[in-house]
């Protein structure tokens, strides 16, 4: 397979001609390196100094979800001291008398835990963070478990407590210790940032209180709320940090978390429910599930694929937010990338 890296420049050169996203940074790799990789636009349209780069820091936001929690998770799993199908209330006493009770990890991580489908967290349970945890943590149920896939943040900030839980550390301790570290992802990390890595960050969203936009700052509000850390999002890193990650996942020879967690995550987990979701990883839209080419994505105009089968990872990171919330536009250039990266 030839990468046609003309195709994949134009098709982001034109993504910023149309005001999809101020810029973004891409690459393309497999279980040795980085094959290919390019930045396109500018970090902030009304500064035409300030062009986008290789080593601009990004909020990956919903990427969070893997780079922290699924892989911290992915740990214990390893280690024995959690099981996947056993309901949480047999081992974890804050959920002990709730519903939440009866739920699995499977569940929470194939989203069919039957979660209520919003955060809400400030306007359920105020802004204390241990009244957000148990608010959280003893929440009625939207519906039975197993019965429908429904995507909600909620999984992941659960997951992320009960990594808490069972390892006694705090989230972002946990993933700098037994993810980040390991994989020399040194750029990678939950707020407050370094001076040195504000200045490369990717501005998002326009903070009204402020009337600039976000920089530094995670844009997700529950992670704002919970101090900058949590399983929802919240997380920074770069192009290159993300592919280690990935880079990982093809050769995982190092520590943390190994094949058998990467196997079973990376396969249809949810039988006959629709959508199919494997651990967290869903099957890359507009493809045969037989192509095993897997995605998550993030709010803030992140993505990140994988494909077992061809032995490739993809990366594509924008800050769409600066611009608009409008989904459609950069999905279709996230599905053309993945064409392109994968042909």
């Amino acid at each position: 397979m030839t990468l046609d890296i003309p195709r994949i420049e134009q098709l982001l050169q034109d993504g910023v001609r149309d005001r999809v996203y101020p810029g973004a940074v891409w690459a393309v790799g497999n279980a040795s390196g980085t094959t290919a990789s390019g930045a396109v636009g500018l970090l902030d349209p009304t500064r035409p100094d300030e062009p986008m780069r290789l080593d601009t820091v990004f909020d990956i936001a919903s990427l969070t979800k893997i780079v922290a929690v699924w892989a911290v998770i992915g740990t214990l799993v390893e280690e024995g001291k959690l099981q996947l199908h056993t309901p949480l209330g047999t081992f974890w006493p804050e959920v002990t008398g709730h519903q939440l009770a009866q739920v699995t990890t499977h569940e929470l991580l194939t989203h069919t835990a039957g979660l209520p489908l919003r955060a809400n967290l400030k306007n359920l349970y105020g802004t204390d963070p241990q009244d957000i945890r148990d608010g959280v943590l003893h929440e009625t149920l939207h519906r039975a478990p197993s019965e429908a896939v429904e995507y909600t943040d909620r999984a992941a900030l659960i997951l992320g407590y009960l990594a808490e839980y069972l390892a006694g550390q705090p989230l972002d301790q946990l993933a700098t210790s037994r993810i980040w570290d390991p994989f020399g992802m040194t750029e990678t990390r939950f707020a407050p940032l370094p001076a040195d890595m504000i200045a490369r960050c990717a501005p998002t969203e326009l903070d009204e209180e402020t009337g600039t936009h976000l920089k530094g700052t995670a844009h997700d509000f529950s992670a704002r709320l919970l101090g900058g850390t949590c399983g929802i999002a919240g997380a920074f890193s770069t192009l290159a940090d993300l592919g280690r990650f990935l880079r990982h996942m093809l050769n995982p020879a190092q520590a943390a978390f190994g094949p058998a967690w990467i196997g079973d995550s990376l396969r249809t987990r949810t039988g006959e429910l629709a959508p199919t979701r494997g651990l967290f990883w869903h099957p890359a839209p507009g493809i045969e599930l037989r192509e095993n080419i897997w995605v998550h994505y993030g709010f803030t105009g992140t993505a990140m694929w994988i494909s077992p089968a061809q032995r490739l990872w993809a990366v594509l990171l924008t800050n769409k937010l600066f611009l608009s919330r409008d989904r459609e536009p950069l999905t279709s250039i996230r599905g053309a990338f993945r064409s392109a990266a994968f042909s």
